[in-house]
């Protein structure tokens, strides 16, 4: 299994950035993906899930309204679109794959190495 991720970087407040998570080596549309943030110095934080299909999202209250997550099962990837950036939103951005179709905030078998985020003027 190996999760890549990519898209971040560095971006201004109120700016955009995309998130992509290319995954391979297991039936993607299987399984529901989840997208996680750590900050220098803090725990690491769920922010969005999706489940198998696509058809139910997953927010943590500190993202709702800014972040969309969705996935391309044919292209086997999962992707997180943030909006309005804001420096507290600078972290390394990691995707996760869970153990079932549906999503929950538990349950995840691997891991991908993440995208930094940094926002800043």
């Amino acid at each position: 299994v190996q999760l890549v991720e990519s898209g971040g970087g560095l971006a201004q407040p109120g700016g955009s950035l995309r998130l992509s998570c290319a995954a391979s080596g297991f039936i993607f549309r299987s399984y529901a993906m989840s997208w996680a943030r750590q900050a220098p110095g803090k725990e690491l934080e769920w922010v969005s899930g999706i489940d198998s299909t696509g058809s139910d999202t997953f927010y943590a209250d500190s993202v709702k309204g800014r972040f969309t997550i969705s996935r391309d099962n044919a292209a086997n990837t999962v992707y997180l679109q943030i909006n309005n950036l804001k420096p507290e939103d600078t972290a390394l951005y990691q995707c996760a794959k869970l153990v079932s179709n549906n999503w929950s905030p538990e349950g995840y078998d691997y891991w991908g190495q993440g995208t930094q985020v940094t926002v800043s003027s």
